[in-house]
């Protein structure tokens, strides 16, 4: 017997249902307890749905958090793609690169920022290849391109999100205790440096 398409709808609300859900209690022990401190379980109990269901819908505790920073990322996605300049269009490519780097480092040093928050318990791996890890090296990749910079657009991007990746900058600000205006002075320098321009 085969299933009718109501019961196909009826199965895809629920599961859209239980997803928000998810993600809405995901949040909020996340807020309320970081990060870090947050268990399948506890975002199951908190959901009100079975742990079977959260972990076939996200598979493990990265796909989870990934899941969520994709949601917390949205915001700033729509910033550097449709929002005011510098950082949105209507601005050279050069000083929308030098904007992207500079809210990039202000956002890992903003303790409430969630994005940071929940990026740093994924690993590395995952992070770059997630939807917003991809959407970075695409923005930049582009800015070069449009910039003009002559040479492998990709590659490039890869080298400069180096420098703003998670870990960099929680290693310079804490290890060596370098100062956010300071990241973000040698950021605008990368720029200059690399489309060859006065930012």
């Amino acid at each position: 017997m085969t299933e009718s398409s109501g019961d196909l709808a009826g199965e895809r609300a629920d599961a859209a249902r239980n997803r928000a859900r998810l993600l809405e209690a995901a949040a909020w022990l996340v807020a309320e307890r970081g990060a870090e401190h947050v268990t399948m379980h506890e975002v199951a109990q908190v959901a009100g749905v079975g742990k079977g269901t959260l972990f076939r819908r996200f598979g493990d505790r990265n796909g989870l958090l990934l899941a969520l920073l994709d949601d917390v990322e949205a915001e700033f996605y729509e910033a550097y793609t449709s929002g005011s300049p510098p950082l949105g269009p209507e601005a050279p490519a050069s000083d929308r690169l030098t904007a992207f780097g500079h809210a990039l480092i202000e956002r890992v040093a903003d303790p409430t920022d969630l994005g940071p928050a929940l990026g740093r318990q994924v690993p590395t791996d995952r992070r770059q290849t997630s939807h917003y890890g991809r959407a970075f090296r695409l923005h930049v990749t582009s800015l070069l391109r449009e910039a003009g910079v002559v040479g492998d657009h990709t590659v490039l991007a890869h080298a400069l999100l180096a420098f703003v990746d998670l870990e960099t900058l929680d290693h310079l600000r804490n290890d060596d205790q370098i100062t956010t205006e300071r990241l973000k002075a040698t950021w605008a320098d990368l720029v200059r440096r690399v489309t060859g321009t006065d930012c």
